[in-house]
């Protein structure tokens, strides 16, 4: 029930109701409706921070760009088929130097990368079709260092020094990762029988060799702000200042699935967990703010992704297969 306030004139008490809380919309029906896409439907979304334009994935279709918060859409660029699964595998440039979009498919084409992100794709080596994840080296214009993970391929890494252009195999038993430089990378290990408890690697020569550098579990891919990496791993957040030599945690979380997504500034945090979404404006002392999901997202899974736009203050979640959600605050 909403808030009640009252206000006193002579004997007369005028009751007023406070404002309806916002409630999660539908934002891709009539986009859904007309594209048809293939199996999946809507597969990914990623929303820039300084404009608040939200680029969604279409299975089959390719990429549609919003303005208006998901209003209206317009395709963005060309048709390419596959789609995006794992939340990341869809990136704009985290540095915010560029206007760059790239993503990673399954089931069609290989990564694109829309250097000035107008839809005109260019796509890497055939080799990088059929992945789940990748990371390029944002700092590099020419995005030399790219690492990339295969679909349903024993978390096998391959690694390209020319922009995508040629990819060799690392080996198997990985997960996500980030380029820092063009020699400079973290990567996730893969929980297996024979690693039962797997740790964060670095490397600081192009993946010719690894080192440890964390003993911790991460099945996310982190997400980068103000020369800092932050990573979601079992049980908590952590972050590293020195290109993942070094790691710190930032609090105890438990179940993060996606994030951290920034707000305002580093220390507005939004967290997708396994049941809702949790936020902090403290950097992750404290979370007080907990978002119930839509209900019809029907539940959280591996392939449900969290946005924020922190410009008009929406949030939007999605699965794949679902409707693109979005709470608008800011009203």
């Amino acid at each position: 029930m909403n808030g009640m306030c009252g206000i006193v004139f002579g004997s007369v008490v005028l009751v007023l109701a406070a404002p309806p809380a916002a409630e999660w919309q539908t934002t891709t029906e009539e986009l859904l409706r007309a594209e048809k896409p293939g199996f999946g439907g809507l597969c990914g979304v990623v929303v820039d921070r300084k404009s608040g334009d939200v680029i969604v994935n279409v299975s089959d279709q390719g990429f549609f760009r919003s303005t208006d918060q998901g209003k209206t859409w317009k395709r963005l660029g060309t048709e390419l088929k596959g789609r995006t699964e794992w939340p990341g595998c869809l990136q704009l440039d985290p540095t915010g130097k560029t206007k760059a979009v790239a993503s990673a498919l399954v089931y069609g084409s290989p990564i694109v990368v829309s250097a000035d992100g107008d839809g005109k794709w260019a796509a890497m080596d055939k080799k990088s079709e059929h992945v789940d994840w990748f990371a390029l080296d944002w700092t590099d214009p020419d995005h030399k260092f790219v690492l990339t993970l295969k679909h349903e391929s024993g978390g096998l890494l391959l690694a390209s020094h020319d922009g995508g252009k040629t990819f060799d195999e690392v080996g198997q038993g990985h997960g996500p990762a980030w380029v820092f430089d063009a020699q400079t990378a973290v990567v996730a290990e893969a929980k297996s029988k024979d690693r039962p408890k797997p740790g964060l690697v670095r490397t600081i020569d192009g993946g010719k060799t690894f080192k440890p550098c964390g003993d911790w579990s991460a099945t996310a891919l982190p997400k980068w702000r103000d020369g800092a990496l932050y990573w979601l791993v079992d049980g908590a957040l952590i972050f590293s200042k020195d290109k993942g030599e070094n790691w710190e945690k930032r609090c105890d979380l438990k179940d993060g699935r996606c994030g951290p997504i920034f707000g305002k500034d580093a220390k507005h945090l939004l967290v997708l967990t396994g049941t809702e979404i949790v936020e902090s404006t403290d950097g992750g002392a404290t979370w007080p703010v907990k978002i119930t999901l839509p209900k019809d997202l029907k539940g959280v899974s591996a392939l449900t992704w969290m946005e924020y736009d922190p410009s008009h203050d929406v949030v939007y979640v999605m699965k794949m297969g679902s409707e693109l959600f979005k709470l608008e605050r800011g009203k």
